[in-house]
């Protein structure tokens, strides 16, 4: 009985120490494959996910907001009219365009055509330029001359109060 009774002993321990590697194998293989089949897929850019779209429109465009609307017209209809008609900022920061056209003259007299050349010289942005603080600055002035101040400013208010602490 004795020789059963170790012959089991073996048996239990070898079974006991390969449920540890049984455990560990079974783990790392289940690891392995979930990495695994993480990796292989193929990567989709969250504008195709159909899924990430149907929560969030991440594809549509932001509409313009109130502010931003208001700023866009006023840069559009004051700013940039205002600024852009200076000649010191024409001749700075601004890129020359010339085109030529022809006018026709007709002399009542002779009835002759008479063709002169005339230049009109335009400034358009140069879109290849950097935008400098400078020229920030040189634009503002120019607008600040062209409006002043209002007699409401914030700034006249702040001034004309008492000081506290002198």
């Amino acid at each position: 009985m004795s020789n059963k009774k170790q012959s089991l002993k073996k048996i239990f321990t070898i079974i006991s120490s390969m449920k540890k590697t049984i455990i560990t194998l079974t783990f790392t293989i289940s690891t392995l494959f979930l990495l695994n089949s993480c990796s292989s897929k193929v990567n989709i850019s969250p504008s195709q996910n159909s899924a990430l779209n149907s929560i969030s429109n991440s594809g549509g465009k932001a509409k313009a907001g109130y502010m931003q609307k208001s700023m866009d017209s006023w840069i559009q209809n004051d700013w940039t009219p205002e600024v852009s008609q200076n000649k010191e900022i024409q001749k700075k920061y601004m890129k020359k365009v010339e085109d030529s056209t022809i006018h026709e003259e007709i002399e009542k007299q002779d009835a002759n055509k008479l063709q002169t050349p005339d230049v009109n010289v335009q400034y358009k942005e140069d879109e290849n330029r950097n935008f400098t603080l400078q020229e920030y600055v040189d634009k503002a002035a120019v607008y600040g001359k062209s409006h002043p101040a209002d007699e409401k400013s914030n700034v006249k208010k702040l001034e004309s109060m008492p000081v506290i602490g002198k």
